[in-house]
């Protein structure tokens, strides 16, 4: 059985700054409260006629397949994550494929949300290990700045999410001091509902209607505290899980990597992991929660500032909407 690596990271983030100063001008909030409840200062929002899910994938997947020292021809797999595809069908992945000169290979689209990127990376390693492949392409890619409501009615979500891509390329391995070691991936959809975008759904004959949208049916809702009190339990259990699965301990980890969700949330799990401040990367001050891109871009910042040597230990964690939650642990 072959083994699977990350052979090239790459981000792309719009050019779009916005401030939690500048999101006093659409709701009742303040620099002070957002950064208190999420550890955000600032986000990046995209450019209608620019930005799209699949370009700023493609403009992430570029720069990736360039250190990976590749070119689109040789990916023989594409894997796109996101919750907000630019059309309801069909998926990114597809329009991706068009963005750059691939050849006429498959993309698969993921939608697990928050550990989307997780998911994708488990199912590239999967078809690696099986040599079905050699070089597969995982994208997390979200534009969700227009999926809220810019007032105070939508702040719960309005301050947390920002737009942003992130790309690996997955490659087959020869080296086993240099690969996936193992992903784990979870779901306990009895909590579905709360952390939800319902509507426009399937489940109503007029999908959308008037009476939906006053009363706010559109717009994504979160029981907050559920969620906070699933994911800094969920988090711990899933790194460890990975650890256990292959000998090794919380000391042995170099470098903790969670999904960007919360500030809150990933410091309380570093504190229960009791992991050093350099040990645990956390970007979502400038970022908000890029959702399936978080990952990605973590990684690919840390690449670009040489905080990953080779034979470090790298654990990815993720937890959200599903609930669904995952991790992977790498000898980077």
């Amino acid at each position: 059985m072959y083994s699977s690596k990350i052979a090239g990271v790459g981000f792309y983030v719009p050019e779009t700054v916005v401030t939690n100063s500048d999101l006093e001008k659409y709701m009742d909030t303040s620099d002070a409260w957002i950064t208190e409840r999420s550890g955000i200062k600032e986000r990046r929002f995209f450019t209608e006629g620019k930005d799209t899910v699949a370009k700023m994938g493609a403009k992430a997947s570029a720069i990736a397949l360039e250190r990976a020292g590749l070119a689109p021809q040789d990916i023989d797999f594409i894997i796109f994550a996101t919750l907000s595809p630019d059309y309801n069908f069909p998926g990114s992945g597809v329009l991706l494929q068009r963005e750059l000169p691939f050849r006429e290979i498959g993309a698969l689209d993921v939608r697990t949300q928050c550990t989307g990127f997780i998911y994708g990376l488990s199912i590239a390693d999967q078809f690696i290990k099986t040599g079905m492949y050699q070089n597969i392409l995982v994208v997390g890619s979200e534009i969700q700045s227009n999926v809220f409501e810019m007032s105070t009615r939508g702040r719960d979500f309005a301050v947390l999410f920002g737009d942003g891509a992130g790309a690996v390329v997955v490659q087959r391995s020869d080296n086993p001091q240099k690969r996936i070691l193992s992903t784990h991936l979870h779901s306990e959809g009895k909590y579905a509902e709360d952390l939800i975008l319902e509507h426009p759904g399937s489940n109503l004959k007029d999908r959308m209607s008037v009476k939906l949208i006053e009363e706010g049916k559109h717009l994504p809702f979160m029981r907050g505290n559920a969620v906070f009190k699933h994911a800094v339990s969920r988090f711990p259990e899933v790194i460890l899980e990975s650890l256990e699965a292959n000998q090794l301990t919380l000391q042995d980890i170099d470098m903790l990597i969670p999904h960007q969700a919360n500030l809150r949330i990933s410091k309380a799990v570093q504190d229960k992991l009791g992991l050093p401040d350099e040990k645990v990367y956390n970007n979502i001050q400038k970022y908000g929660n890029t959702t399936a891109a978080t990952i990605p871009i973590c990684l690919a910042e840390l690449w670009e500032a040489g905080r990953l040597k080779d034979g470090d230990l790298v654990c990815l964690a993720a937890f959200g909407s599903g609930f669904t939650w995952a991790s992977a642990l790498i000898r980077w």
